[in-house]
C-alpha cells in the first residue's frame, strides 16, 4: 500500500497571530487571501452564505480519506452510501459475516464543509438480509437521519441535512437491535471542516476502532457467528482497527517520511469498548477532544468514547515503525488492535539516538514465566504441510509476532531474530522444548549476543506443531513439518525428566 499525499491547492505562507492573554493561534493564507484556522479556532463565522451549485461527494474506504475541500463557500452535496451485508475474513482462518456502508468497515469516509446541504441517499443492496438505516451524529434532526432512512433491500431512501456544527462525527446504523447492527460493523465517520478549513498537514489517515463478539475464541477458525450474550456482557473476542487483524500492519501499514506532519481521524464505533489511543514512539501534538473544537496539546494517549472521535496530530522526526494500540494493553496484543505507521528518512541522533550502551545488570528473579493462551483444548488431526503453515501463522501472529516481528526480525538487542536463524534451526529438538518449555539466559543467534526471557506459552500440541512448524519455514528457514507425535514425544521425555 502506498503512501496518501494529500496535495491541496493552498499554499502555505505561514503567520502567527499573538498578542492579549491567550496562545499564540498559527493562520495560515490560502491562495485567495483567506485565511485557513484550525478546527480549534473559536468565532467562526456562523452566515455561510448562498449554497452555490451542487457536487457528488468523494467517499474514501478506510484508511484513507478524501483530500482537504478548497471551495469558500457551501454547496449542495451528494451522497450515495450503499449497505452491503458480506462474510470476509476478519482474521487469518477466521471468517464473520459483516454488515457494512460502502462494503468496508468502518465505512465509507465522508468529507463536508460546514453550511453544506447534504443530499443523502442511502442503498440497501438487494441481496441484504435485513433493513437498515443511518444516524450520524454530525445531523440535528430526529434520531440523525435514522427517522428518514428506514431502508429495506433493494430499495433507497433519501433525506437532506444541512451541517452546522464543525467536527469529526461517527454515524452508524440504528435499525433495531442497535447493537448488533454496529457490532456487526455499522460505522463511519463524517468529517465537518470549518468554514476556512483545516490546518494543511502532508499526511491523513483514518483509523476506526470496534469491538468483535463471536461465538468462538479469539484466532478459532471457521466461520465465527456473532454471540449476543457476549456482547450484552461487554465480553468481546475482537478488538481492532479498521475490522479485522492485521489492517494496517506489513504491506498495509500506514507510511510517512520524517519531517512530515501526520493527520488521524480517529473514531471508536464501539459498540460497547472506550479506547486509550496511543502511538507508541510517538506524542500528539494536537489533539481535538472528542473531535471537536478544543484542542489538547503534548498528549501521550487520548480516550475515544464510543460512539466519539479524536482528531490527532503529530510530525514524525525519526525513521523506525510506530505501533498504534489501544493501551488497554490486552486488546492490542491478544485481541487484534494493532497497526503500523512506517516512517522512512534520515536518523537524527539528538532526537533518539538508539541504543549507546548495553551492560550486564544482574537482577533477581529470571525464573520462566508461563503464558497462557486462548484454545488451549487439543484437537487431534493428521495436518498436512499447507494447513499446518495456515494454523501456525495465525499462531504466530497472535502469540509471536509482538516480540519477533512480522517479518520474523526480532528486536535489536532484546528479541533475536527467527528469520535465518543460525541457532533456531541447528537444533530442532531444542527449539521444540524452547515451545514447550520457554527459554532463559544467554544464547548467541547469528553471531549476536542476547539474554531475555521466553515465557513459556501454554498451547495445544497441535498449535505447537503448527506454529513451529511456520517459524521453521518462513524468512528464508527451510524445514520438515512438525508432526503431532514429535510434540507429544518431547512432552514425555521432559515429564520423564530426561
Amino acid at each position: 500500500m502506498g503512501s496518501l499525499v494529500l496535495t491541496s491547492a493552498l499554499t502555505a505562507s505561514q503567520a502567527t497571530l499573538g498578542g492579549g492573554e491567550g496562545p499564540a493561534v498559527n493562520i495560515t493564507a490560502s491562495n485567495d487571501g483567506s485565511e485557513i484556522l484550525p478546527l480549534s479556532t473559536t468565532g467562526y463565522d456562523n452566515n455561510w452564505g448562498p449554497i452555490i451549485g451542487e457536487e457528488n461527494a468523494v467517499l474514501t474506504s478506510p484508511p484513507f480519506v478524501p483530500a482537504p475541500i478548497t471551495r469558500n463557500h457551501a454547496t449542495k452535496l451528494i451522497v450515495d452510501l450503499e449497505v452491503l451485508e458480506f462474510t470476509a475474513p476478519i482474521a487469518d482462518g477466521v471468517d464473520y459475516t459483516f454488515w457494512t456502508y460502502g462494503g468496508t468497515v468502518p465505512g465509507s469516509f465522508i468529507r463536508t464543509r460546514v453550511g453544506d446541504v447534504v443530499e443523502f441517499n442511502l442503498h440497501n443492496d438487494p441481496s441484504s438480509k435485513m433493513p437498515h438505516n443511518i444516524d450520524l451524529h454530525a445531523v440535528t434532526g430526529p434520531g440523525g437521519g435514522a427517522a428518514s432512512s428506514f431502508t429495506t433491500p433493494g430499495h433507497t431512501s433519501q433525506f437532506s441535512f444541512q451541517v452546522t456544527n464543525p467536527g469529526l462525527y461517527v454515524y452508524h446504523c440504528a435499525t433495531a437491535p442497535v447493537g448488533m447492527h454496529i457490532a456487526n460493523g455499522m460505522y463511519g465517520l463524517i468529517l465537518v471542516e470549518p468554514a476556512k478549513g483545516l490546518e494543511p498537514v502532508d499526511k491523513e489517515y483514518y483509523v476506526m476502532q470496534g469491538d468483535f463478539y463471536t461465538e468462538g475464541a479469539y484466532g478459532e477458525a471457521g466461520h465465527q457467528a456473532f454471540d449476543m450474550n457476549k456482547a450484552i456482557h461487554e465480553d468481546a473476542d475482537y478488538v481492532l482497527f479498521n475490522g479485522s487483524v492485521g489492517s494496517m500492519v506489513g504491506d498495509k501499514a500506514l507510511t510517512a517520511e520524517v519531517g512530515e506532519t501526520v493527520r488521524l481521524f480517529v473514531g471508536n464505533g464501539g459498540p460497547n469498548l472506550v479506547s486509550s489511543f496511543h502511538v507508541i514512539g510517538e506524542i500528539f501534538d494536537k489533539v481535538n477532544v472528542e473531535g471537536g473544537s478544543l484542542v489538547n496539546e503534548n498528549v501521550q494517549t487520548t480516550l475515544v468514547p464510543a460512539g466519539g472521535s479524536v482528531i490527532t496530530q503529530f510530525k514524525v522526526d525519526v525513521p523506525g515503525t510506530l505501533i498504534i494500540v489501544d493501551h488497554s494493553i490486552f486488546r492490542t496484543f491478544n485481541k487484534g488492535a494493532l497497526g503500523m505507521l512506517n516512517v522512512t528518512g534520515p536518523e537524527d541522533l539528538k532526537v533518539y539516538s538508539g541504543k549507546q550502551d548495553d551492560r550486564i545488570y544482574q537482577g533477581e528473579g529470571g525464573a520462566v514465566q508461563k503464558v497462557s493462551t486462548a484454545g488451549t483444548n487439543e484437537i487431534p488431526a493428521t495436518r498436512d504441510m499447507a494447513k499446518r503453515m495456515e494454523l501456525g501463522k495465525r499462531g504466530y501472529e497472535a502469540n509471536c509476532m509482538a516480540c519477533h516481528q512480522a517479518n520474523g526480525a526480532g528486536i535489536t538487542g532484546a528479541f533475536p531474530p527467527l528469520a535465518k536463524s543460525d541457532y533456531l534451526m541447528a537444533d530442532r529438538d531444542r527449539a521444540l522444548n524452547i515451545m514447550l518449555k520457554g527459554l532463559s539466559g544467554k544464547i548467541t543467534v547469528n553471531g549476536t549476543d542476547y539474554d531475555s526471557v521466553m515465557p513459556q506459552m501454554v498451547m495445544s500440541d497441535d498449535d505447537v506443531a503448527s506454529v513451529l512448524t511456520y517459524v521453521l519455514n518462513s524468512w528464508g528457514n527451510k524445514a520438515d513439518k512438525v508432526t503431532l507425535s514429535e510434540v507429544k514425544a518431547a512432552k514425555a521425555k521432559n515429564a520423564g525428566g530426561h
